[in-house]
């Protein structure tokens, strides 16, 4: 793969982090083939910067009793659309902020990811990204449902109550018509689809794109903030910041609720660049991952921070590679 990078698309952006001798850190960066004109799907890394943006999103509200815990309620109005009353998932039967972003990071769960689209609409979410300095970023559209542009530009009308069901917070459903960048993105020789062989390459020009030294970026900013740019940093909270990395680096079976099955969910499950699949594998007690991975249509990615709690080493690494030509 490394003799033929371009063949398999293989991206890898590298950080060292070292002490400065002065009680703070040089980051140095390093890349092989990292290109973010050249396109990959992202899958499910698109997840971490939504789960940001969600928690930054409830402190601009400003609401009084309105936070990550607040219940999350979602109706539908629009084709394709479905509501969440309640998620079976979670302690108390409540959808909140945070239980859709803890099933994220533990299982790269896509419902989940949805939902907190929904609340926050693709204008806001690419307008926020392009902000901060990720240019090329679009996303555009849900996970795992099969729905138009249309019905993807409309999102859900959602409501937050306190525990008691008292109404903090109501927003309409939302019909978001900015334009997207004309973009020619295809891939691949075939695809399927209906269970049926296309002959020629798959247009991606409608789907979610971004880098992988965006993603690289976005983890690095959530880890150490005061590494990037404050105009790239996001709207946080020091309780925000932990409740991100705790979930980054926890296990499935560390989640308590849901009580995730450990044959599927074993706990290197989503941890692809240490551990790949093995099921075999455990996270040693001196290590940390901080991480979000995707795999879809042949792309096979992580975007990764690893601490040494024993020797206080840290780096991050991402990378992407096209494994599945097919």
């Amino acid at each position: 793969v490394f003799r033929q990078p371009s063949a398999y698309n293989l991206q890898v952006v590298y950080t060292r982090i070292q002490p400065d001798g002065k009680g703070g850190r040089v980051f140095t960066d390093h890349f092989f083939n990292a290109d973010p004109d050249r396109y990959f799907y992202p899958a499910s890394t698109v997840k971490m910067p939504v789960a940001i943006l969600a928690l930054q999103r409830l402190r601009e509200l400003g609401v009084a009793g309105l936070d990550r815990n607040s219940t999350l309620v979602t109706e539908a109005a629009y084709g394709g659309q479905t509501s969440v009353y309640n998620d079976p998932t979670a302690p108390d039967g409540r959808p909140t902020v945070a239980h859709y972003i803890k099933k994220i990071f533990l299982v790269s769960d896509n419902d989940a990811y949805n939902r907190l689209y929904e609340f926050l609409g693709p204008a806001y979410i690419n307008r926020e990204l392009q902000r901060r300095g990720y240019a090329e970023a679009e996303i555009i559209h849900r996970l795992e449902i099969a729905m138009s542009q249309d019905e993807n530009r409309h999102t859900n009308p959602v409501v937050f109550t306190d525990s008691s069901g008292r109404v903090l917070h109501r927003q309409a459903a939302v019909h978001h018509r900015e334009p997207y960048a004309r973009r020619s993105e295809k891939l691949g020789k075939a695809y399927m689809k209906g269970g049926v062989r296309v002959e020629g390459p798959m247009d991606f020009s409608g789907k979610n794109r971004i880098s992988l030294l965006s993603l690289h970026r976005i983890l690095q900013s959530v880890m150490y903030p005061e590494s990037v740019p404050v105009s790239a940093r996001f709207n946080l909270s020091a309780d925000d910041l932990r409740f991100l990395r705790e979930l980054m680096s926890a296990t499935p079976s560390s989640a308590g609720h849901p009580p995730y099955d450990r044959e599927t969910y074993y706990d290197t499950y989503c941890k692809f660049l240490y551990f790949g699949a093995d099921p075999g594998l455990s996270i040693p007690p001196d290590m940390k991952v901080y991480n979000k991975v995707g795999d879809a249509y042949g792309h096979l990615l992580d975007v990764a921070c690893f601490e040494d709690l024993r020797t206080g080493t840290s780096f991050l690494l991402s990378a992407v590679v096209y494994c599945n030509s097919d």
